[in-house]
């Protein structure tokens, strides 16, 4: 079993990756990291964890090292709205840091996933089931980190043979772990509020459609795609991914099948509504669907069931 290290482990994905990828490999086989040290409010399995900072290249090569780690995860970076409020740090996170995984893969022939985001595309991409293969121009820097991302990876796979893979995230939804700083975060506070006041103040307008879904698929989809036969794969560090196209009000009207009164009012944040703005309506996937199988089992509905059902037990 080749043995695998997950940079970013306590974000949002990197958590629940991590314990995913523990169940199914074995604790032996992860190593964990983060910028930060984990504390007991980290659900984390109990696997090898460590303190890394991935804009330094010699820790990476450290770790990778003493463990003979084969394959990286690579979630470590900065999401759209923290990005944009410091875009100098986004870069330095996450292209260098990227930069350095890549570094540090080709010299000891590692396997690398990360991820990268509706974000790539920008303003000029069709917003309506957006081609895999189509103009991207976007207007942050969290999405110009993207699309130069996918581009390096390519580069590293073609001009040295790194096996690199990577999705197009859409909005993440999880109940395990609370959204850190994207544009997309409503649709995870709003479950919080809606039990706790049964009211929601957005911060994106009613009609603002954007892809969503739900955390066990986004794992499933990692998980799916670095088991893939890479002979198979022609998109490998870009594949559009996603399971439903929401806006704030289709999401709300969800919830009051579960909870009839609850409300939803409106208070735009101007920078978010802006890059949401920027992003697609909904995603075409079918180059996932058919170069790996890709295939979701959550719909809006299914999802919101268990999102209460899971929140009301951990809010308890």
């Amino acid at each position: 079993m080749s043995k695998i290290l997950i940079t970013g482990s306590l974000g949002q994905i990197g958590s629940e990756l991590a314990n995913a990828l523990c169940e199914r490999y074995g604790t032996s086989n992860v190593v964990v990291s983060d910028v930060r040290a984990k504390t007991v409010d980290d659900q984390i399995s109990d696997c090898e964890c460590a303190v890394l900072d991935v804009t330094d290249v010699t820790q990476i090569a450290e770790l990778v090292k003493k463990h003979n780690i084969k394959i990286i995860y690579h979630l470590a970076a900065l999401l759209s709205a923290v990005a944009e409020a410091k875009p100098q740090t986004a870069w330095n996170v996450n292209m260098n840091g990227l930069y350095n995984v890549l570094e540090v893969a080709r010299e000891f022939a590692c396997a690398v996933f990360t991820p990268s985001s509706i974000g790539a595309f920008g303003l000029s991409t069709p917003h309506d089931k957006t081609p895999q293969d189509t103009i991207q121009r976007p207007n942050t820097m969290y999405g110009v980190t993207k699309v130069a991302g996918e581009l390096l990876c390519d580069y590293y796979y073609k001009r040295f043979g790194v096996d690199t893979r990577g999705l197009r995230y859409p909005g993440i939804i999880s109940y395990k772990t609370l959204p850190g700083g994207g544009t997309t975060d409503y649709a995870v506070e709003i479950y919080y509020e809606a039990i706790k006041k049964k009211k929601y103040t957005c911060f994106l307008k009613p009609g603002t459609y954007l892809d969503m879904m739900y955390m066990p698929d986004a794992i499933n989809a990692v998980i799916n795609l670095m088991e893939a036969d890479q002979k198979k794969l022609i998109h490998r560090n870009a594949f559009n991914v996603t399971a439903m196209s929401i806006d704030p009000e289709k999401l709300a009207g969800s919830i009051r099948k579960q909870i009839p009164d609850f409300s939803i009012d409106y208070k735009i944040d101007p920078v978010r509504q802006g890059i949401a703005d920027s992003w697609p309506n909904s995603m075409d996937d079918s180059a996932a669907r058919e170069e790996w199988g890709w295939q979701p089992k959550y719909n809006l509905e299914k999802m919101t069931e268990d999102m209460l059902t899971q929140l009301r037990k951990k809010l308890a």
